[in-house]
């Protein structure tokens, strides 16, 4: 079975230059066991330049094997806050699982010379769990600062998520014009 997966370019997403043309990607939203990470971070939206974004993770990496209950697996970086509120969670026996989360993955289309949104979650607030491997849930976060971008300070972070029993979709590009939308998730019931 095919598989999305894309390496992401920390700094561009950061620190954006037109003349660079680089995947990048963004968590726009994120609750974790009720917990809500805070979008307190500002980049530009490679699509329109003109406008900030409020993120919660600049993201360096993103996987998931397309099937319907395949895991989402998203890495990249967060601010001090929320890594003090990622690693609480992290060290707590989590009964709550519950995860709720937007993103954004930009791509370059060399023919149209401009970006488009590659993978995506459609400003959806898309609904899953937290992964378990083993016993332990896929949930980390660095204890030191990254060093790529070092202003502001920031902490790599990296989750899984499944998805809950319920029909969604995630949308997948690979230019301008090639679009599909794929389920995400099985209905029970």
């Amino acid at each position: 079975m095919p598989e999305y997966r894309r390496n992401l370019d920390i700094y561009q997403g950061y620190n954006f230059k037109n003349d660079r043309q680089t995947p990048v990607g963004f968590i726009t939203g994120l609750r974790i066991a009720g917990e809500g990470l805070k979008a307190d971070q500002r980049c530009k939206d490679p699509t329109n330049p003109g406008v900030d974004l409020a993120v919660v993770a600049v993201l360096s990496g993103v996987q998931w094997g397309t099937g319907v209950t395949d895991a989402v697996y998203l890495s990249g970086q967060i601010s001090v806050v929320n890594r003090q509120s990622v690693a609480m969670l992290v060290i707590n026996n989590l009964t709550n699982i519950d995860v709720v989360f937007q993103y954004s993955v930009f791509d370059y289309d060399p023919v149209a010379k401009k970006y488009f949104l590659a993978f995506h979650s459609n400003r959806t607030d898309m609904k899953g769990l937290l992964e378990k491997r083993g016993d332990d849930l896929n949930l980390s976060v660095a204890d030191d600062a990254s060093t790529e971008v070092q202003s502001p300070e920031n902490y790599a972070f990296q989750i899984g998520i499944k998805p809950q029993p319920s029909a969604q979709v995630l949308s997948i590009a690979t230019s301008v014009q090639a679009k599909i939308t794929k389920a995400w998730g099985l209905k029970v019931g």
